[in-house]
């Protein structure tokens, strides 16, 4: 006989708000830095190299603790190692915001990564504890998400705000009063949750994930930015080896890192390689329509931000339906239906123009995200209900760590592919009289024609025009690949019944498997929070 899960009430609920706002602030996090750079930068007297450091260690260290920290949550208890990375976060924010070096910001940004690094996964893993019921935990999902997206696209917005009014240290200590309301709120709040049978953690494994995951993101990050070069492509293949090293040493423990007997599951590995693929397109489009908006349509930092609220809203609003809407209609469907109507929003973006592109770029960018937001709640949901309770927090740190590298190798591919075309069709547009440096520079980036707008307008005209077509182009192929996506997630998850027909099993949204591969079926209860 199946009992059915108890239901969150309103602590729970309360709960979840503490949540939010640590994930809503990691996500802007993220962002926020890239219009406080330049004043920083000439305070701080940072170098170009610097500067490259200070924007991107707190992304790198991240990704490459997440999986760390998620297996560690639930060793220790997540909610103590959540007040660990409050606390430290809070504090390294102040660091950061008082730097009076370069290096001083670099260290603080480090440490603040690292602190970062436990906010998802632990926040992830105490939802799926605090919300028992499927339809519930659903909402709380999509809730999470909701925040997570929308602190990455309000980031600008909020830096431009502060920079108007502060200096530039200010964009950091946004965090410190939401981490001392954690740390106040989250003892009487949330509960405590560790396996009660963890094993020790295993440093060697430790230490190959770091290597492997910062390796990899690191050489697809600078490909990124500077091409094939063979350092770049030497730290990714590098961090490859690395990784293919540390599957096989989790193959032969006993208490592994990374229990990779999770992937036998269905629903956990059919919607994580979506989201995987979904976020290698959403992230390299992210960037190419942020780009326009600025570099073709000449926005501020701070309009580009504003045009692209609406989007967000429409995303938000999405994500927050789909568990209503997946009560009555298989979750599969609802997901598909996410992915065809983000199909649709592409479908729009082929048809923005250099001129007049500002209406259609935000109405297909719109519908975009919006058809994004419905799978995005639903399948974290799905990914950490299919597994169980005492492997949450590995669960959500795996998805976690796949859309970093999702957003990572879309900026490496598909940026890639935007900016082959762009070059392409600069390569017989700049006139002859253009001189040879000025040439180059207009061929290899939009930004490098930008420079010479005011003696050969000519040259701008074309570049906006070929980075325009790259958009088209790329957009177009992002309408196959979320149509393919469409129909694989159909077809892969639509074994799991709407949410308002499932007996929620022990830990475990797939119905269809209540005896995972290696795992019993014997429920783990959280601990006492007096430990």
């Amino acid at each position: 006989m199946t009992v059915d899960a108890p239901k969150a009430g309103r602590r729970e609920w309360i709960g979840l708000t503490v949540l939010a706002l640590p994930t809503l602030l990691m996500a802007l996090d993220l962002s926020v830095l890239y219009l406080a750079l330049p004043s920083l930068s000439a305070d701080l007297g940072a170098s170009g190299v610097q500067q490259l450091w200070i924007t991107d260690v707190y992304g790198f260290m991240v990704a490459g603790f997440l999986v760390t920290m998620g297996t560690l949550g639930d060793r220790i208890g997540r909610r103590r190692l959540l007040m660990i990375g409050a606390a430290v976060f809070g504090a390294a924010s102040v660091l950061a915001a008082l730097s009076t070096s370069p290096q001083m910001l670099i260290a603080a940004r480090t440490l603040m990564g690292i602190a970062g690094a436990t906010l998802a996964p632990s926040t992830l893993a105490l939802i799926s504890t605090m919300f028992q019921d499927p339809r519930q935990r659903a909402t709380a999902m999509a809730a999470w998400m909701s925040c997570f997206v929308g602190g990455n696209a309000v980031g600008p917005v909020v830096g431009g705000v502060l920079l108007e009014n502060f200096w530039w240290g200010s964009v950091f200590l946004l965090g410190v009063p939401i981490m001392l309301l954690l740390l106040v709120a989250g003892p009487m709040l949330l509960p405590e949750f560790r396996a009660p049978q963890a094993g020790r953690l295993d440093l060697t494994s430790v230490a190959l994930s770091l290597v492997a995951i910062l390796a990899t993101i690191y050489g697809l990050k600078e490909i990124a930015r500077y091409g094939w070069q063979p350092i770049y492509i030497t730290a990714l293949v590098a961090g490859l080896l690395v990784g293919v090293v540390f599957v096989i040493r989790q193959r032969g423990l006993a208490d592994p890192l990374l229990d990779l007997r999770l992937f036998g599951n269905r629903s956990f590995s059919s919607v994580l390689a979506m989201m995987l693929f979904g976020g290698i397109f959403l992230g390299g489009t992210t960037l190419l329509v942020t780009q326009f908006l600025q570099l073709v349509l000449g926005l501020s930092p701070l309009q580009a931000g504003l045009w692209l609220v609406p989007s967000i809203i429409v995303m938000t609003t999405c994500a927050m339906l789909a568990p209503g809407v997946a009560r009555q209609v298989r979750p599969a469907y609802v997901m598909a239906a996410g992915m065809a109507i983000a199909a649709l929003g592409y479908l729009v973006l082929t048809q923005v123009d250099g001129v007049g592109g500002l209406a259609i770029l935000v109405t297909g960018w719109a519908i975009a995200l919006g058809g994004n937001g419905l799978p995005a709640g639903l399948g974290i949901g799905l990914v950490i209900g299919s597994v169980p309770p005492e492997k949450a927090g590995s669960a959500s740190a795996i998805q976690q760590t796949s859309t970093e590298f999702g957003l990572a190798l879309g900026i490496a591919t598909v940026g890639s592919i935007g900016t082959a075309v762009y070059r392409d069709q600069m390569s017989d547009a700049i006139p002859a009289d253009v001189p040879a440096q000025i040439a180059e520079a207009a061929r290899d980036s939009v930004n490098g024609a930008v420079t010479a707008a005011e003696r050969f307008p000519d040259v701008v005209a074309a570049a906006r025009e070929a980075y325009t077509t790259g958009l088209n182009v790329v957009s177009g192929i992002s309408v196959v690949v979320f149509l393919v996506l469409a129909v694989l997630i159909a077809v892969m998850v639509r074994h799991v019944p709407p949410f308002g027909r499932m007996q929620p099993a022990q830990g475990d949204g797939d119905p269809a498997a209540p005896h995972r591969a290696g795992h019993d079926s014997e429920e783990v209860r959280p601990v006492p929070a007096a430990d």
